[in-house]
């Protein structure tokens, strides 16, 4: 797999809590530069990039990091994020719903968000590192059947990111219409390779297009 190819099914992500406008458009137009997948920002920032970087695809997070945020105010974020010219939303999961059993709660929200979202995209964000295998399977089916566009690994902010093991779980249990997203802990060239080999349609990483560009340099 090229570089490119790979590039291509990145989510060049920044989401550090300070994060400068200066980081900010580095990374945007790196993204421009590589052919990145999208940017992914803090929802602040919408606005400025799209003006900044009209036709660059941005994604951002909602209910970010912890996922307990109610419903209704999960809803205004995603709504004035995709006002501000977001086209995909990476929201996170309450994780104490899962954890209490309350899937159709779960269920629920994903769904409202999705209504909120319409043809825009929906990554779920599980949290994997708090679950267990079970709950794992359980959020593969909820995602499913809520009629999300992907199910997405990890914040990053978590005791622990993305694995192998995790993405194979996923193709087992997801429906047809669901895409993955590996998230967390994505640190090597030889790393993304895997996951999008694995089946991941996107990797959310601030590091692939840095190591790509190491690589060029050490040709």
């Amino acid at each position: 797999m090229t570089n490119e190819e790979m590039l291509s099914h990145v989510d060049h992500t920044l989401l550090k809590a300070f994060a400068k406008w200066e980081d900010i458009e580095k990374l945007c137009r790196e993204a421009v530069e590589y052919k990145c997948a999208s940017v992914c920002i803090p929802p602040n920032y919408i606005a400025r990039v799209h003006n900044a970087f009209p036709g660059l695809n941005i994604c951002t997070v909602v209910g970010f990091p912890l996922g307990y945020s109610v419903t209704e105010a999960k809803v205004c974020e995603t709504k004035k994020a995709i006002t501000d010219g977001a086209s995909e939303i990476d929201m996170v999961v309450n994780i104490t719903d899962v954890k209490n059993g309350d899937f159709e709660a779960v269920e629920k929200e994903i769904r409202t968000l999705k209504s909120v979202c319409g043809d825009k995209v929906l990554k779920v964000i599980i949290e994997t590192c708090y679950l267990t295998e079970e709950e794992k399977i359980a959020m593969c089916r909820a995602v499913t059947n809520a009629g999300a566009d992907y199910i997405k690994t990890s914040t990053g902010f978590g005791t622990g990111g993305a694995t192998f093991e995790d993405i194979e779980l996923f193709k087992k249990y997801i429906g047809p219409g669901v895409k993955i997203k590996a998230a967390g802990g994505v640190s090597t060239l030889d790393d993304l390779g895997k996951f999008i080999e694995l089946g991941c349609d996107r990797v959310g990483t601030s590091r692939a297009v840095g190591l790509v560009k190491q690589k060029l340099t050490d040709r």
